[in-house]
């Protein structure tokens, strides 16, 4: 079966997962948004046929309002998301955690609540959350992150029980290791090149496809979540297996 074409609107789509999933969308035939903040970013994806690029910041709820009321969305996915610094949280300052909230999880709220009536009112549509495997299981130096995800996975999880039965299907997406522009700015280029020499990470491409499968299983089938991990990582926890030499 193929995807059904419509209106899909990806947040955070000027790298990584997100201008990975917008492709990957309009390449199965959807008119995508694609929102972010970085005008010059967002303009690479101009040339790409369907994708209509958006420079839009998701935590301006007003701007936000006014962007979503006249749409009829078929896919919405809640991709935008930011890394705070990685310290213990008695180091993390308060504007930090407060933005980390604010983005990961006030936003996809927000974003959400304004999509969700159009969705139930035409008894179709599929909403997607961007989690982590740090919403999932404890790693240090990210409380904060880890949070926020947690947060995300409880919404996931809460509005599936809310929209039961209504023909919206919403999906909780449960990253592991990808290479992607999350750590730019905590971590500096070195410790990032190590950190995914180390072992072969997911790739955006990689989630992105299997969120376009997810689209495309039958109307009356739901997948709540899926785990996307590199193979060298332990599913329960933050460890890795290192290459060998």
């Amino acid at each position: 079966m193929t995807a059904r074409p419509g209106l899909a609107l990806v947040t955070g789509a000027s790298s990584g997962i997100g201008r990975a999933t917008s492709i990957a969308l309009a390449a199965a035939g959807y008119q995508v948004l694609a929102l972010a903040r970085s005008e010059g970013a967002l303009a690479e994806l101009a040339t790409t046929p369907g994708i209509r690029p958006v420079v839009q910041d998701v935590t301006d709820i007003e701007k936000m309002t006014a962007l979503l009321a006249p749409l009829e969305l078929d896919v919405l996915v809640n991709n935008a998301g930011i890394m705070p610094a990685q310290v213990t949280l008695a180091e993390m300052t308060q504007a930090d955690i407060d933005r980390a909230f604010a983005v990961n999880v006030a936003a996809a709220i927000t974003v959400t609540r304004l999509t969700l009536p159009g969705m139930m009112a035409r008894r179709k549509g599929h909403i997607f959350f961007m989690g982590s495997t740090a919403g999932h299981a404890p790693f240090p130096k990210m409380a904060v992150y880890g949070a926020t995800k947690a947060a995300i996975a409880s919404l996931a999880a809460s509005l599936r029980c809310e929209v039961a039965g209504s023909g919206v299907r919403i999906t909780e997406l449960v990253a592991g290791r990808v290479q992607t522009e999350l750590y730019r700015d905590v971590l500096d280029p070195r410790t990032r090149s190590e950190m995914y020499a180390a072992f072969d990470a997911v790739q955006p491409e990689d989630v992105a496809r299997m969120l376009v499968s997810v689209l495309e299983m039958p109307p009356a089938v739901n997948v709540s979540r899926f785990d996307i991990l590199p193979t060298a990582q332990y599913v329960g926890g933050g460890g890795f297996a290192r290459k060998e030499s």
